[in-house]
């Protein structure tokens, strides 16, 4: 489907409504999709556009301190190596890093890390594995340590919505967004694509193929990344 303008024009043009204040930017930037014929800018983007890639071992460069970002695969795509080598750079530059898993043992943790770089000391990072992981968890387990530009990485956004006595994912989602902001941490959330990506012919996904079991504000987010083996698509 051919657009009746350029992409960047297309993007522009909803900045425009956003600055008058009829609409949000993600509403503006849906509206203009929709009126292209797309259901999604996202999904305009996927269809109609190029997908810029990043090699994994170069997206660290690309982050700066308070970023909420989304990296998001099917299963075996690389989304967790791709969590983790962030971490480790973070380390490597001095700026510290901190992993919070629900789906990681401690000894499955070293021997990730192990296969990512066999020199590096994990006892470095901070590390938590409890059952009880929540944006309350995670704020006050790295308030004492945080910095700006430290990388927390969260394994993964869905589970953070799996226990009935935590807030709604929506809440905790705002809470840490907060708290980036604030203390100039990056937040790196492993995310899960829906299976029904699996029957559809694009390879890389795009936000409206994050599987939500209950509601979420996206735009909470702002970078959001979708791994494919050694590169990353945004």
């Amino acid at each position: 489907m051919k657009l009746s303008a350029p992409i960047h024009e297309l993007k522009s043009e909803a900045k425009r409504l956003k600055r008058t204040g009829a609409m949000p930017m993600v509403a503006a930037l849906n509206h203009i999709a929709q009126r292209e014929g797309y259901a999604s800018w996202s999904l305009l983007q996927a269809r109609a556009g190029k997908r810029p890639s990043t090699r994994i071992d170069q997206l660290f460069d690309q982050l700066t301190p308070g970023d909420m970002v989304l990296l998001a695969a099917r299963p075996l795509r690389g989304k967790t190596t791709a969590a983790l080598q962030l971490l480790l750079q973070a380390e490597k530059a001095g700026q510290g890093s901190y992993f919070f898993s629900l789906e990681y043992t401690a000894e499955a943790f070293a021997q990730k890390m192990a296969s990512i770089d066999p020199d590096f000391d994990v006892g470095r990072m901070g590390l938590s594995l409890s059952d009880d992981i929540s944006a309350e968890h995670i704020m006050a387990e790295v308030a004492p340590v945080v910095r700006p530009g430290m990388v927390i990485g969260v394994d993964y956004l869905q589970l953070l919505d799996q226990k009935r006595d935590k807030p709604p994912l929506q809440a905790q989602i705002e809470a840490l967004s907060d708290f980036a902001t604030q203390s100039g941490c990056i937040m790196v959330f492993i995310c899960q694509i829906d299976r029904a990506f699996e029957g559809e012919e694009r390879r890389i996904p795009t936000v409206d193929d994050i599987r939500l079991p209950n509601p979420l504000d996206l735009s909470l987010f702002n970078r959001n990344f979708f791994v494919d083996d050694d590169r990353v698509y945004g």
